[in-house]
């Protein structure tokens, strides 16, 4: 039988986007795996925008880590895969995914492609595969996927308003290394190009920097 991915993708202020995002999963949901949308309070016509093009749409308190706990709580499928909403999945990664699950990986992430063209954005992406792949340490941006058998073991995602993701990653990589699946998504750069490209770099590693040295994840969110 085959395993069933339930797609977690949580939304905040998304209208512009929603509906093109969530138009490349109905294949997904075509194969029977299932697409959860959770919003995090949105302002915007962003759950009327996704209607019958998710499989259930959910309410949660803003947060991307409280969102996509509510999306486990409510989902079917044997592999949880948490989707940011400017992230596009390549064709086969379902595909993909399963046979990583089936090979006996507890968990796994996608290498990154950005959207912007800038020559620097090759740079960062390059940066951001590497040290994923060397540190067994992934971002949202890299479609993380889970066992529902890892979710059992190590429970959701930690309750902070930032670096959710690293702590995720490594209480799942104390189960074993990921499944790094050379095959790459498509994530938007937008933040980098609204923040700044240097800019936008020098932060994000200076507050993983101040995190790994102790500072609370609630500090550092105010920064961010």
């Amino acid at each position: 039988m085959l395993m069933k991915v339930s797609i977690i993708i949580p939304v905040l202020n998304e209208a512009a986007q929603i509906a093109d995002a969530l138009s490349e999963l109905q294949s997904c949901r075509d194969q029977g795996h299932e697409v959860i949308v959770v919003d995090g309070g949105s302002t915007d016509d962003t759950m009327s925008r996704a209607g019958a093009c998710a499989d259930k749409l959910l309410q949660a308190d803003t947060g991307r880590a409280m969102q996509m706990n509510r999306g486990v709580d409510e989902a079917e499928g044997d592999v949880l895969l948490f989707l940011h909403a400017d992230t596009r999945l390549p064709e086969t990664a379902l595909t993909q995914i399963i046979e990583a699950v089936e090979d006996g990986y507890y968990w796994g992430r996608f290498n990154v492609r950005l959207s912007g063209e800038q020559f620097l954005f090759r740079i960062i992406e390059q940066m951001m595969n590497l040290r994923s792949c060397v540190t067994g340490v992934a971002t949202g941006d890299q479609a993380i996927f889970v066992s529902r058998e890892s979710i059992d073991i190590i429970g959701s995602y930690p309750q902070l308003p930032l670096m959710e993701d690293v702590v995720f990653s490594k209480r799942l990589r104390d189960l074993g290394w990921p499944a790094c699946i050379r095959q790459r998504v498509l994530t938007s750069s937008r933040r980098w190009e609204h923040g700044g490209i240097l800019r936008t770099v020098f932060l994000m590693w200076r507050l993983r920097l101040l995190f790994f040295f102790g500072v609370p994840a609630e500090k550092l969110a105010k920064q961010y």
